[in-house]
């Protein structure tokens, strides 16, 4: 077997483009958000949605668990920020050069054309190039941009945008989010339709002080199956930034979704993130999530079994380094019989980083022979970093199973010796064992995103190893 080496450089995310936004909306009000929608050409309802939203935003407060959010003002973000003009969304060399550039140091056109069936790249507040594969777009596939999805498919998307799933009053940060939300992804597969091959999006925030919001909607129908991939990342800057986009996930009757996503935003970022999916009969939804970067996340996706049979995987890792405070987990909620779930949680904390595991499982009166299987695994690199576990469980019905495990420890000291002892350094050999604390999540990627994943990991660990 051929070891492949890949060179590691932080400026591939790191590196930032002068500010060149074109029109910019700082603060939060309610000229803002009509601002947003009237820059957008939303119908009446839509602005009536946000404008809800925003009410509710403000009279929600802060919550009081979790991490410290004192440090966020709100009335400093810019919550949007237009790049220059979009001449044609379909051809990547109409993208203006210096987004492409960014772009192209990330690997995005290349992975299109050998293993997506699309592709699309949001920078600031806009999308700026999506396209879908022909292939796929005559068998009734929608690929959009979430903006556009909205003009073109209005009926389609009033019927799942922020209603069922991920209602605006859900909590403070869903309500900000359905206030002032731009771009993202809008995903359509019809019946029986299996999409073979994975479609992808990448979030790209450029500016200080700057807020992405993007919305991702993703309807499989009866039969369908769908593979989405999402990738996040920024330059750091002094001054704070926030993401607060909102992941909504329908699987029909005998569909399945697979959801990726790898977040990697700088250590000045606040990562205010909603995910959920609806199941329905005989539904799978797959989760796989990595989170990086920023300086605070609370991101708890969430499945909700809604009829029986409906079957959701979670797998997930947050690394936690200096001045860093990922509290992140997951939740699931089993509402009808049969239905079964499972989740892996992996963390890393190093540097006096902390890591908090926070899971929600629910089996509702009537859910019966529902099975869940939770497990919590931990890995400190030293005696100033924190990881908590706390688990939540909610159980009203009897005929159920249900497992949970939970471990905290720090390197083994005997794999260390053994390696060293087979002449391995040791900044090797903390590598080697933290590459396969990591592997249930690596091995579930693509190949390609398989890579991208491990150079995040040993890029971390070179940071941490010195």
């Amino acid at each position: 077997m051929t070891e492949q080496i890949v060179e590691i450089s932080r400026e591939i995310y790191d590196h930032r483009n002068p500010e060149r936004s074109v029109k910019k909306l700082e603060g939060l009000n309610e000229e803002v958000v009509k601002a947003i929608s009237e820059e957008k050409q939303e119908p009446e309802w839509m602005l009536s949605k946000r404008l809800n939203a925003l009410r509710i935003f403000l009279e929600k407060p802060i919550p009081k668990w979790g991490p410290d959010l004192s440090t966020l003002d709100f009335q400093k973000i810019r919550y949007y920020l237009k790049p220059e003009e979009r001449k044609n969304m379909n051809k990547w060399e109409d993208v203006p050069n210096y987004i492409k550039k960014t772009f192209e140091k990330l690997g995005i056109p290349e992975a299109e054309k050998k293993a997506l069936a699309g592709a699309g790249a949001m920078y600031e507040s806009e999308v700026m190039y999506h396209n879908l594969k022909k292939e796929w777009e005559e068998k009734g596939v929608i690929f959009e941009d979430m903006d556009i999805a909205l003009q073109k498919y209005p009926e389609l998307v009033k019927k799942y945008f922020m209603s069922d799933c991920v209602p605006i009053n859900d909590h403070k940060f869903a309500a900000l989010h359905g206030a002032v939300w731009s771009g993202g992804t809008f995903i359509y597969v019809p019946k029986n339709v299996k999409v073979t091959l994975p479609l992808q999006a990448y979030f790209r925030m450029n500016s200080p002080r700057g807020g992405q919001f993007e919305h991702t909607l993703i309807v499989a129908d009866e039969g369908a199956e769908v593979s989405y991939l999402e990738g996040c990342s920024s330059p750091i800057y002094n001054e704070n930034s926030i993401h607060a986009g909102c992941v909504e996930i329908f699987v029909h009757k005998n569909a399945r979704v697979r959801y990726h996503s790898i977040e990697n935003w700088s250590r000045n970022t606040f990562n205010l993130n909603t995910k959920r999916a609806v199941v329905f009969e005989n539904g799978i939804v797959e989760w796989i999530n990595a989170n990086f970067g920023s300086h605070t996340t609370m991101l708890y996706p969430c499945s909700v079994l809604k009829e029986k049979g409906a079957k959701s995987e979670f797998i997930g890792i947050a690394y936690a380094g200096k001045d860093q405070n990922q509290d992140t987990g997951h939740k699931v909620l089993h509402l009808a019989s049969n239905t079964s779930s499972t989740v892996v949680s992996k963390s890393i904390s190093k540097d006096g980083g902390i890591t908090t595991y926070r899971g929600l499982v629910h089996i509702a009166k009537g859910a019966k022979n529902s099975k869940c299987k939770v497990q919590c695994d931990a890995l400190m690199m030293d005696n100033k970093s924190k990881s908590n576990t706390i688990p939540y469980m909610d159980i009203k019905e009897q005929k159920v199973t249900i497992g949970h495990e939970a471990s905290v420890g720090k390197i083994d000291e005997e794999k260390l010796f053994y390696l060293m002892s087979r002449g391995v350094k040791e900044e090797d050999a903390r590598k080697l064992i933290v590459s396969g604390f990591v592997e249930p999540i690596s091995k579930q990627l693509p190949m390609e995103y398989a890579l991208e994943f491990n150079r995040l990991v040993e890029l971390e660990m070179e940071t941490s190893l010195g």
